[in-house]
């Protein structure tokens, strides 16, 4: 059985910024959790970030740019937590490496996770086309990354 790596807040775990999770129960999703051994992770937690924790947006970039050290990740209250965006993508990396996963499902339009649209940086609700600092890392390293929304996609790769 293949180990598919998925974010914790998408099995319920109230791990997100606001201190909610976003628990899929969809039939895709369940087909996933049977078909595959679920490791789950926060990579924000994992760096250090609290729970609740102020939003952060990644500023006039997507998680590429953050990993080269031309962007940032800000906060709503423009602190500048990239340092541990960075960190809890190396853990993630670190933890897909030692259990062979390559396949992702993590959480769409998250400064860490998102992996077709993350929000603006703008802290105006507005999303833009890019994908988060852990996301870029696992690809760099190719890991497929999907999102909750592409759980067809991820099943279809076991």
């Amino acid at each position: 059985m293949k180990k598919v790596l998925v974010s914790a807040c998408l099995m319920g775990q109230k791990v997100r910024y606001d201190g909610n999770d976003l628990l899929q129960e969809s039939e895709a999703f369940q087909r996933l959790t049977q078909q595959a051994e679920v490791i789950t992770f926060c990579p924000e937690v994992a760096g250090g970030l609290p729970t609740p924790r102020p939003p952060a947006e990644i500023d006039v970039a997507d998680g590429d740019a953050v990993i080269a050290g031309t962007g940032k990740v800000i906060s709503v209250q423009q602190l500048d937590v990239t340092d541990a965006f960075i960190s809890g993508a190396r853990q993630t990396l670190a933890l897909c490496q030692q259990h062979g996963i390559k396949i992702a499902v993590l959480t769409e339009s998250s400064p860490s996770c998102g992996s077709s649209l993350v929000y603006s940086g703008e802290f105006a609700g507005n999303k833009i086309p890019g994908h988060g600092v852990t996301t870029a890392l696992l690809r760099q390293h190719g890991i497929k990354v999907f999102s909750q929304f592409s759980i067809e996609d991820a099943l279809a790769e076991l």
